[in-house]
């Protein structure tokens, strides 16, 4: 059994998000050939590995002269945590941090089978071998330094999470936006198609099609506009007045959709940047168009 303080496990915690840190950010950068700072905080912490960690301690307490049942714990206390984790981050931010989808026996993309045998093994390696060095590391430094090593990492890793948390609402928002945005824009363009077609007495008017990027969206949006304006040049009586009073109202809201558009596209804030950088396999299902976007923009930003 584990006789801890509040401080030692705490300690532990923080140790295990250091730890996961540095396998993850290092078996990532080694993948995309350059240096990627993995998770959802800025720092070098990954909460995931240390809540990860802790559980595994705990639930395999009572086994821990058994392997087979501290597999067994680990394999459903390690899926249990992933799925909770997983769906109370999309249902806040709107994305995936992770995705199963591609793999067999998966639920709703947030677990499946391969993770949860694969946190079997681990939890056997990390009650059996891992942390026993860990522990005897922890343990051998004075309980007064660690106590004060422990308050200045949690001071840290508050202001932190915050920061994170915060600019992942703030990204949830944007891309609720850009999604607005795009859906105002396609309304004004199927509009448009109409008087335009009527004015020139077409029957059929362009499909739309969803892949178009918003930038092309408004290009076409521009381009319908001025045709709008050479009808009314050579042909005043081409649009009867009502027509002429909604077009001026669409117009105007596209303009205010356009700025809208605009100002969510350029994601100043570094965190949200970050957040973009350090978690390539980003998805999200509602919204992966606008992602999508961003992280292209993201992306060209990063190669100026």
């Amino acid at each position: 059994m584990y006789h801890y303080t509040a401080i030692q496990w705490l300690f532990f915690f923080y140790f295990y998000c250091f730890f996961g840190w540095v396998f993850e950010s290092t078996y990532v950068s080694i993948k995309s050939r350059h240096f990627v700072n993995r998770g959802f905080m800025r720092g070098p912490f990954l909460p995931i590995y240390g809540s990860g960690a802790i559980m595994m301690l705990v639930v395999s307490m009572p086994f821990q002269d058994n392997l087979i049942l501290t597999y067994l714990a680990g394999c459903v206390g390690a899926t249990l945590l992933e799925l909770v984790t997983g769906m109370t981050m999309e249902a806040l931010f709107k994305v995936r941090y992770w995705d199963y989808s591609n793999q067999k026996f998966n639920y709703k993309g947030h677990i499946c089978l391969s993770s949860t045998i694969a946190w079997g093994f681990l939890t056997i390696f990390m009650t059996q071998f891992l942390h026993k060095g860990v522990e005897k590391l922890v343990l051998s430094i004075p309980y007064n330094i660690l106590t004060i090593l422990t308050v200045v990492l949690s001071v840290y890793i508050v202001a932190d999470f915050t920061l994170s948390f915060k600019a992942a609402m703030d990204l949830r928002d944007v891309l609720i936006g850009l999604d607005k945005a795009r859906a105002e824009m396609e309304k004004i363009q199927k509009r448009l198609d109409v008087l335009i077609a009527v004015a020139n007495d077409e029957r059929e008017t362009r499909k739309l099609e969803r892949e178009e990027r918003a930038d092309e969206w408004m290009e076409n949006l521009e381009e319908r506009f001025s045709k709008v304006r050479e009808h009314l040049t050579t042909n005043p009586g081409a649009f009867m007045d009502n027509v002429k009073d909604e077009l001026a109202e669409l117009r105007s809201k596209y303009l205010v959709e356009k700025e809208h558009r605009l100002q969510f596209d350029r994601l100043k804030d570094f965190y949200q940047r970050s957040l973009i950088k350090g978690n390539p396999g980003m998805y999200s299902r509602k919204f992966n168009e606008a992602l999508e976007e961003l992280k292209k923009a993201v992306n060209e930003r990063k190669n100026k």
